[in-house]
């Protein structure tokens, strides 16, 4: 996948642990629209290189995130799957990480 890509995964990991803080609400649409984008891409990304079960789960996530149609959900639930996609960006990172 696209280093550039990885690395902004890993950037939004940071970002989506910082929304267990409490900040301004800006900042978690701010994220939203992010996530939205950098999801989006890496879906692109793994349909290109036919990885279909991870096209399928960064779609899904991409649309989950999408800031225009909010699915509404209480704060902890946010949380905790801020938490796992954010997990889940690191994984990815480190294991592109070891490729090298």
């Amino acid at each position: 996948m696209n280093k550039i890509l990885i690395r902004s995964g890993l950037g939004l990991s940071v970002a989506l642990f910082m929304c267990l803080l409490p900040m301004p609400y800006g900042y978690y649409s701010l994220v939203r629209f992010a996530a939205m984008i950098i999801l989006a891409c890496m879906a692109f990304c793994f349909y290109q290189e036919k990885k279909m079960p991870l096209c399928v789960l960064s779609g899904s996530l991409a649309l989950l995130f999408q800031p225009f149609f909010k699915i509404v959900l209480d704060r902890t639930m946010w949380n905790f799957i801020d938490v796992v996609v954010a997990i889940g960006l690191v994984i990815l990172w480190y294991m592109d990480y070891r490729k090298e």
